[in-house]
């Protein structure tokens, strides 16, 4: 939930700097379906439901989605921002990994929210003596927000890379949209422009006609 406050946090940042919203219209992201069908995967697998049956299948799930999810990430390294976010999604992926499919939850930063860690599968698990325990979720959002949750360095380096896309993108230029046909000067028959001074435009020249 910690990436919920990066997106307005990232269009707040757009408009002090200048930005338009229209900006984000040039971002091209590639395979953004491939993205979105990650995340997709991950919110079904560690919604409740899921959890309490799923089991030690959730652990390939899991890793195979974020890898999925990281991948694209590298691919569109070429935005601005993106490196921040992909070093964050390595990092929850070298905890995740490390741990043996879980990504180890801080017991203190769990209580802080008056919540347990759940039993079952999930991303947010208790694991006695973590590895890399620096790269867990060992950190909490303030128990007022809403959607508050336990997240880790991973997810800060991630929320600061949507930021900067997000403010990069409004402060793009914007091509300017054409509404009507384009005008030109006016063209004789044969191609030259004309004038109220004759077929040259040039106000000394002679009329011929007029002898």
């Amino acid at each position: 939930m910690f990436i919920l406050y990066a997106i307005p946090a990232g269009i707040l940042a757009g408009f002090l700097l200048g930005g338009r919203l229209q900006g984000l219209s040039t971002l091209q992201f590639r395979w953004a379906w491939v993205f979105l069908l990650g995340l997709a995967v991950q919110l079904v697998l560690f919604s409740d439901f899921v959890t309490e049956r799923i089991g030690e299948s959730g652990v390939p799930i899991y890793v195979g989605s974020t890898l999925a999810v990281a991948a694209v990430i590298a691919m569109n390294l070429r935005i601005r921002g993106m490196p921040i976010v992909l070093l964050g999604a390595v990092s929850n992926l070298a905890a995740i990994i490390a741990n043996g499919g879980y990504m180890p939850a801080s017991v203190e930063a769990m209580q802080s929210l008056g919540k347990s860690v759940k039993g079952g599968y999930s991303n947010s698990s208790f694991v006695p003596d973590p590895a890399l325990p620096w790269l867990t979720d060992i950190f909490a959002l303030p128990s007022w927000l809403p959607f508050s949750n336990v997240f880790s360095v991973g997810d800060i380096l991630i929320g600061l890379g949507v930021v900067v896309v997000i403010a990069s993108a409004m402060r793009s230029p914007v091509s300017p949209t054409i509404d009507g046909p384009a005008t030109g000067p006016a063209t004789g028959p044969a191609g030259s422009p004309t004038a109220p001074n004759g077929p040259t435009g040039d106000p000394a020249a002679p009329d011929s006609s007029a002898a």
